[in-house]
């Protein structure tokens, strides 16, 4: 669904993605883990159309989306959520739900004043359709409440949400179980499985919990230094010698991206 080829970043003398390539198989959930300064959020960017790489190409469905701003690649179907939830607080959780999809008529002067019924049975069939999503995701009890009032978890499921309200290809998840208690983690988590085998949603999530990866997770991917350190599952990543030092910071820092991939392939091949 996604490809990632040679991806280099800068800013000034800062690299901070270096030669990143990697894929993410369509229908498939990947983690993208690595610790802090990792490059993570970084290639999340530049997928996700917010910045431009220095050099490197991002494909979608094998088309070159390299450099398309955010609102183009929403309607090819590639969408993100962030660390921090971006609702809008000072309406409901329903009315977050129907700002969704785009072209609506009533954001149309002439329409809303000429094409009133139009108005009302396009906005009746959204108003359907997010009352779905709001079900699905075990929301009804809050569909009328100001979602500035909601727990920092529900605001993670209505972000969930937004990307239900389209037809999505790939969702980016960026740490979307960060400052969410165990109990709605893992009703997120449940979301998420079912938005993939039930729709076939595909989906790569950065993520520091490694026991909600394990749980979602397969390939999972491992950065360190801006490059592509290591794949595998999660059982892989965690005993993967070069993933354990460049979590830990011991051995890495003098090792140039090609000597660190080289270590965690061989890591690889030994256990094999």
């Amino acid at each position: 669904m996604i490809e990632v080829k040679s991806v280099y970043k800068q800013f000034g003398g800062v690299h901070a993605v270096e030669n990143a390539t990697l894929k993410i198989e369509k229908g498939s959930i990947t983690g993208l883990i690595g610790p802090n300064g990792a490059g993570k959020t970084t290639l999340f960017n530049i997928i996700a159309g917010n910045i431009a790489p220095t050099s490197g190409q991002i494909l979608l469905d094998g088309e070159d989306v390299t450099g398309l701003p955010p609102h183009l690649l929403f309607k090819k179907g590639l969408l993100r959520t962030f660390q921090l939830a971006h609702e809008f607080s000072t309406l409901t959780v329903l009315e977050n739900l129907m700002m969704v999809p785009g072209q609506q008529l009533g954001e149309n002067l002439l329409s809303a004043w000429f094409s009133f019924g139009e108005v009302k049975r396009q906005e009746a069939e959204i108003r359907e359709r997010a009352m779905e999503v709001i079900e699905f995701l075990n929301l009804g009890h809050v569909a009328q409440e100001l979602a500035g009032n909601l727990s920092g978890g529900q605001k993670k499921l209505i972000e969930l949400g937004r990307t239900m309200m389209v037809d999505a290809k790939v969702v980016l998840l960026d740490e979307v179980g960060a400052g969410v208690n165990r109990t709605l983690l893992a009703e997120i988590g449940d979301a998420i499985m079912r938005l993939n085998s039930e729709r076939g949603y595909t989906f790569c999530m950065i993520e520091h919990d490694m026991d909600f990866i394990g749980r979602l997770c397969d390939p999972v991917i491992v950065m360190a230094e801006g490059t592509v350190l290591a794949e595998g599952t999660a059982e892989e990543v965690r005993n993967n010698e070069a993933v354990i030092e460049a979590y830990l910071g011991r051995g890495l820092k003098n090792k140039t991206p090609q000597e660190m991939k080289a270590k965690a392939d061989a890591g690889t091949e030994a256990r094999n």
